[in-house]
């Protein structure tokens, strides 16, 4: 009796194309993650094509985003390495409805609609509200390094970008005379070298057009408002900071991409540097001012003037010329250039808010990070605020932790020493140290506080090392902050599906 085998037919023809239905098991995260894109509000999508259908058909900008998600979620972020995906992976395959978006096709779409991509946050959010799994009485707040898509070797100073735009220009100028000779290269045509021919040529254009001509004086350079410093408890380091902090912000206001092209990216280092001291400069000329003609909070006139201080000269720090909006930060084992990735997490393992920043330290990060947990709760229709907001030692700002209980009626857990020390720093005793202390000593304000660990700390784990995500794919700032807000709602996407099958299970 011969072996009983099933047969395989390769070559076997189908009758009738093959469901996609049949593909995947009815609980597998795709099919989730589709029916999840179509509770999303894509109306920012959308509005991005014209209306008239002319031109050449698009992508269904559904599909495409169902398709990044569903990337992000499973540890994909290059653009090539989806597109192979699309062709080998029968999920991928699914979500796409059997069609292949070329590498370029998804690259562009992922930078015409970083904003809107990052606003899916909310939306996605709001999904896990209606299951009941936002409302928490615990918030934790942390960060966490993230390397950026550039090398901590492309750092350079003013000087060395001064050398290379010099070098630049020289390798020009070399280029041009052995094209053009003993001739600058851009003389006019013959026709147009008398005034007469100017004007001869200038008619017929303009006859041909039908339109005026237009000249452009260029974009207006980089202007800081110094009227808008206040006064820092730090004395004239304070007003530095603040005028640095303001020039951060507009830089957030005007985020655009890094420059493709080496020249670009090098008068882009350049001009940053520059636009830096002079925030400097008028922040100590703002400060000086305040000094001579402002008066004491007991409302004296100040007395002697300040020591003297003189901005220096020329630019001083360093800019990565590869991705200029990161920065070198001290991680944890040695230092990376980076960006400093920052997470708000309920007690359910539910990110509320998503954001980054360029700051090397937390310190200035507690009272914008508890403003983006409530706005992005608010964008997502939940009524019920968190009552105890908690953070590490990094986070300890009274400032910022009197305006979070004051301004948001958050409740502020954070131990003045760090983990490391084993007694407190010099200087930090009594008071509102001494107070933070006791309550954390307490069974319910150790109780709270250990939750901490239990929620943010777990998360940038899974993050880090169960999805892959340990370094930025993109540069910039805004595109690192469309791709960190993009990890963040996968993960909680991927949550919302275990708990829907839990329950479906039970």
């Amino acid at each position: 009796m011969p072996q009983n085998f099933m047969a395989c037919g390769r070559d076997q023809e189908l009758l009738l194309p093959p469901s996609l239905r049949d593909w995947l098991p009815e609980d597998h995260f795709a099919w989730f993650l589709l029916d999840s894109v179509k509770a999303l509000d894509l109306s920012a999508f959308y509005g991005a094509y014209r209306a008239d259908g002319h031109g050449r058909a698009a992508y269904e900008p559904s599909m495409m985003v169902a398709l990044v998600l569903y990337a992000y979620a499973t540890a994909q972020r290059s653009a090539r390495a989806i597109e192979r995906r699309c062709r080998d992976d029968v999920a991928y395959r699914v979500v796409t409805g059997n069609v292949v978006p070329d590498h370029a096709t998804i690259a562009r779409f992922l930078c015409r609609h970083e904003a809107a991509l990052a606003g899916l946050f909310a939306s996605v959010l709001r999904l896990c509200a209606r299951a009941g799994l936002v409302e928490s009485r615990v918030v934790a707040i942390d960060g966490t390094k993230m390397r950026a898509n550039a090398s901590r070797d492309r750092n350079i100073d003013f000087d060395r970008v001064a050398r290379e735009i010099l070098e630049e220009a020289k390798a020009t100028d070399a280029a041009e005379d052995e094209l053009y000779g003993d001739a600058r290269g851009d003389e006019l045509p013959p026709e147009l070298a008398t005034a007469e021919g100017r004007r001869a040529w200038l008619a017929r254009e303009l006859a041909a057009s039908g339109e005026p001509a237009a000249a452009s004086d260029g974009e207006p350079a980089h202007e800081f408002d110094a009227e808008q410093i206040v006064a820092r408890v730090q004395g004239r380091d304070g007003w530095l900071l603040e005028a640095k902090r303001q020039l951060d912000q507009d830089r957030w206001a005007g985020a655009g991409p890094v420059p493709r092209s080496r020249p670009e990216r090098l008068r882009e280092a350049g001009r940053r540097l520059a636009d830096e001291l002079a925030a400097e400069r008028r922040g100590n000329d703002a400060y000086e001012h305040y000094r001579a003609t402002g008066r004491a909070s007991d409302g004296r006139r100040f007395g002697s003037p300040p020591k003297p201080y003189q901005p220096p000269a020329t630019p001083n720090g360093e800019v990565n010329l590869t991705d200029p909006d990161s920065r070198l930060m001290k991680g944890t084992h040695s230092y990376l250039q980076g960006y400093n990735a920052q997470a708000a997490v309920n007690e359910n393992h539910i990110v509320l808010a998503a954001e980054i920043t360029v700051e090397t330290i937390d310190f200035s990060r507690l009272e914008p990070m508890v403003a983006a947990t409530l706005r992005e709760l608010d964008q997502a229709g939940v009524s019920e605020k968190p009552k105890v907001a908690l953070a590490d030692a990094g986070f300890w700002n009274e400032r910022h932790m009197d305006h979070v209980t004051a301004e948001h009626g958050l409740e502020v857990l954070i131990p003045p020493d760090s983990s490391k020390r084993k007694s407190p720093r010099r200087g930090w005793t009594g008071g509102r140290y001494a107070w933070m202390r006791t309550v954390l000593a307490t069974e319910l304000g150790d109780q709270l506080y250990r939750k901490r660990k239990h929620t943010v700390e777990p998360t940038f784990g899974n993050t880090k090392h169960n999805r892959g995500f340990d370094r930025f794919h993109r540069r910039g700032r805004s595109a690192a902050r469309t791709e960190w807000r993009l990890m963040m709602l996968t993960h909680n996407l991927t949550k919302l599906h275990t708990h829907h099958t839990t329950e479906a299970r039970a």
